[in-house]
């Protein structure tokens, strides 16, 4: 039987990178790149080639692999695996560049930081420390060479080859026999005759002192050159200077040289180095202090080494979202860190996590995601916007708070371009409705408007034909000044979406009444954007063969690039009224849009503002945006005069309840009660229209009248019957205080205690029907109403 023998290189684990070896330190070691066949991880592979004739070498090779194999420290390189044959060794541990070759590479790209070399250098002297403090080892071989950098920027300690017992158990140093490392040996070593006191730690913060001194100033010529600290830092000098003193006596121990440099105003005093030390025991950390940590984390990132943001911090940052409940301060950092990953590395690490957290129910997350969707938003594909993140993001429409509804609205800027049919066209839609019918916030309203109007060349060209007219027809009807402005812009950021006929029949009618709105800046757009429609109008009139070319995207499909005019239009209104919200919010905090908007007279001097009736708006879907018919206004204006009694101006109890927290009336005298009232119905108050067009917008005053607390709705007498109003009692102030007069309303007379010097009832001046109620004579006569 044929026994074949098994190549152990072949079928080792690890196999080599075919590139020239990256170096090492001097000695019998060669440094190669690798990588884990499995999973085609990186590693760093540590080759030696027994050598008949070597066998010091090989003994010192074989003592490194064991040191190595059995040391785990944070701040020692990492072992992995190894191989041992007759012919060779291989030693494999994490992905590492000597410290030579790194220092160079970054000086050459961007400059080395103190910062970087501050926390180092702390790496090694805590490496130092747990050698000779906690294993009494002496490492006998500190240098540039025996220092490598993992891909975080750590620097981490190797070199075990000549590492030997502080105890003297293991026999004495072991002889270099190489030039290029007995350079970094301190004075005492040529002393042959042992009178030299010293410690165990000596030997090894002299070759410390050598290696700051190099990495300050390059390659060290020769131990003269130590004079010189030539550029170290200032405050890193004094301590530089006892490393490398003639006595070996007063040389720190590794850890007495680190609390030095730790102290206030120290070289390894910095927002780096506490960075560090808090991320190596955040797992024993409280929750508070993670929390505050995190927090101010993302400050000091921008002067943090990029590779150190990559391959330290972000893990960190992932750990604690995923076991730490970390929340919502982990997000600004998390999305920091984000731009120094590639594609590829953002969808793996931060995508699946964004997507977990849009699933939660914190609001102070909700918040944090929806306002910084922008630096993430790029990297999510369609299918993962439309099953795991639309369905969560549309709950902030129905949201309590503003703010969440606010950056919910601004936040579908950013998702209508990857939405399917349904979604954009139906479920956005009919949120859309009732925020911008509904919503108290002006603010919000405002934003709604701007927002459709930068997605409308998203939409299908039925939504955009049955939607944007009337959605921009409502805001220009809104109480809220910005919401008309945003209306009257989305007409002309929109124009290509529009036909002829509804340019003229629809959008013009709209825009002409705005020209007589209260606030000049309406105004001012809406002149501008008639303007624009009558210009496009007349040129299509002049040739009538351009209208295929003006109208060629109303029937197109949606289309990103359709929007041209709104990618510009209305930035203001979501970077210049967004950004005061909270402002206009506290201004304004019950603003609710009306179905009309008609202007109120000025309430005249020395009388104050009535305060607005409340009217309820009805449920509102994506059908409320429909366009009416267009002869609508023709037959409200001719029916006007039958309906005198169809409208309703508010409800009595309503007041009653605002009333019933003012102070106590007085008694005496008989009021009329509401079952009384011409009406028919208590409590409710009607009012004849207006047989030459509308009557005007109702003034609600509040009363006081024995009896009966109340507040009514006066409207102006109608000039084609000059009937007085049927109310059922009126406050009417009279010129002096206190005095008990009578009004005659509707033939009914009821006793009144006013207040206030006068009233002026809105209307027309007494020619035309309408004019002014007159207090009793002062012989108690009752005067009858014009």
């Amino acid at each position: 039987m044929w026994f074949f023998a098994r190549d152990p290189v072949r079928d080792f684990p690890f196999e080599l990178i075919p590139e020239p070896p990256e170096g090492g330190p001097p000695g019998p070691w060669a440094l190669h790149r690798g990588r884990k066949k499995a999973t085609g991880s990186p590693v760093s592979i540590f080759v030696y080639d027994v050598k008949p004739g070597a066998e010091d070498q090989t003994q010192v090779a074989k003592a490194a692999f064991k040191r190595l194999k059995t040391l785990r420290h944070p701040n020692i390189l990492a072992y992995i695996d190894g191989l041992e044959t007759e012919k060779c060794l291989h030693v494999v541990t994490e992905a590492v560049t000597p410290l030579g070759i790194y220092l160079k590479a970054r000086v050459e790209a961007s400059g080395l930081k103190e910062l970087e070399i501050s926390w180092g250098l702390h790496q090694i002297v805590k490496a130092l420390s747990f050698l000779v403090n906690d294993c009494s080892l002496i490492h006998n071989n500190v240098c540039m060479a025996a220092v490598f950098v993992d891909r975080a920027g750590e620097w981490k300690l190797g070199g075990l080859d000549y590492m030997y017992s502080a105890q003297g158990n293991g026999g004495g140093p072991p002889r270099k026999g190489i030039p290029e490392l007995e350079q970094y040996d301190p004075p005492e070593l040529a002393d042959s005759s042992g009178t030299v006191v010293r410690e165990k730690w000596s030997a090894d913060m002299w070759r410390l002192g050598c290696l700051i001194w190099e990495v300050f100033n390059g390659p060290l010529p020769r131990a003269a050159a130590l004079r010189n600290p030539g550029k170290i830092p200032k405050s890193l000098v004094p301590h530089y200077c006892e490393l490398v003193g003639a006595n070996p006596k007063v040389r720190p121990n590794p850890a007495r040289f680190l609390q030095n440099c730790r102290a206030p105003g120290g070289f390894m005093s910095n927002r780096f180095v506490e960075t560090n030390l808090f991320l190596e025991e955040i797992q024993i950390k409280e929750p508070a202090e993670k929390q505050k940590f995190f927090q101010e984390l993302s400050k000091s990132l921008d002067t943090f080494p990029e590779d150190f943001c990559r391959h330290k911090v972000l893990p960190q940052l992932l750990t604690a979202f995923e076991f730490g409940n970390a929340g919502a301060v982990v997000l600004t950092p998390l999305f920091k860190v984000g731009k120094f990953l590639s594609a590829e590395e953002y969808q793996q690490k931060i995508i699946p996590v964004v997507v977990k957290m849009f699933s939660s129910t914190d609001r102070a997350m909700r918040i944090r995601l929806l306002q910084q969707m922008e630096q993430f938003i790029q990297y999510l594909d369609e299918p993962t916007v439309n099953t795991q993140i639309f369905p969560h993001v549309v709950h902030g429409f129905l949201d309590t708070n503003p703010a969440i509804r606010e950056q919910t609205v601004k936040s579908m800027l950013l998702l209508a371009p990857k939405l399917n049919e349904a979604n954009l066209n139906v479920e956005l839609m009919k949120h859309f409705a009732r925020l911008q019918a509904k919503d108290e916030q002006g603010p919000i309203r405002c934003n709604t408007t701007v927002c459709l109007g930068k997605i409308g060349s998203y939409l299908s060209a039925s939504t955009r034909h049955r939607v944007l007219t009337s959605a921009f027809s409502r805001a220009t009807k809104d109480p809220f000044a910005p919401s008309r402005v945003a209306g009257v812009l989305g007409f002309a950021a929109t124009h290509n979406l529009y036909s002829m006929n509804d340019c003229a029949h629809k959008i013009l009618p709209v825009l002409c009444g705005l020209t007589v709105d209260p606030e000049k800046s309406v105004r001012d757009q809406a002149f501008k954007a008639i303007r624009s429609f009558l210009s496009k109008l007349e040129s299509v009139s002049e040739d009538p063969t351009q209208l295929e070319e003006v109208e060629k995207d109303v029937h197109a499909a949606s289309s990103p690039g359709m929007g041209g005019a709104a990618a510009s239009w209305a930035g203001w209104a979501v970077t210049g009224v967004s950004s005061l919200t909270s402002k206009l919010i506290r201004s304004h905090p019950t603003t609710a849009p009306t179905e009309t908007n008609i202007p109120q007279r000025p309430t005249p001097e020395g009388v104050p503002a009535p305060a607005p009736t409340p009217v309820p708006a009805a449920p509102t879907t994506s059908g409320h945006w429909e366009t009416q018919d267009e002869d609508k206004d023709t037959a409200e204006d001719s029916s006007a005069a039958d309906r005198w009694d169809d409208e309703d101006w508010g409800s009595l109890e309503e007041a009653e309840s605002v009333l019933a927290q003012q102070d106590e009336w007085s008694t005496g005298g008989q009021v009329s009660r509401a079952s009384q009232s011409p009406t028919g119905a208590a409590g409710k108050l009607r009012a004849p229209g207006n047989r030459a067009g509308r009557s005007q917008a109702p003034r609600s005053h509040l009363l006081r009248v024995r009896g009966w607390p109340a507040s009514i709705t006066g409207v102006a007498q109608s000039p084609a019957t000059r009937a007085t109003p049927s109310l059922p009692c009126l406050h009417v102030p009279a010129p002096s205080r206190g005095r008990t007069l009578g009004v005659r309303t509707t033939g009914r007379a009821s006793r009144l205690r006013v207040d206030r010097s006068r009233l002026s009832w809105p209307g027309r001046s007494a020619k035309s029907g309408g004019g002014r109620w007159r207090p009793n004579a002062p012989r108690g006569r009752w005067p009858r109403a014009p």
